[in-house]
């Protein structure tokens, strides 16, 4: 008996736009923040802003992704361990 499991995997390509998606989101904040013409405190709030958002939103997906995998899961009594 073969252990498949039915989780779909992401392909190198799909995994390969989203960090450049991240990534190029990222540098253009960053370029609008220090290119903005406001004093440095405002500048420094926004960027503590950004980064803030960022980590928030990557736990919120996270948190979501746990709870689907979660709510996927039904065990059987003869499951193996």
């Amino acid at each position: 008996m073969s252990d498949t499991s039915g989780k779909q995997q992401n392909t190198a390509a799909f995994y390969g736009q989203a960090v450049a998606s991240f990534s190029i989101a990222m540098a253009a904040t960053a370029i609008g923040i220090f290119k903005l013409s406001a004093d440095a405190w405002v500048r420094a709030f926004l960027g503590i802003a950004v980064l803030y958002l960022v980590t928030s939103a990557f736990t919120l997906a996270k948190v979501i992704r746990d709870r689907q995998e979660s709510a996927e899961r039904t065990f059987s009594p003869f499951e193996k361990l």
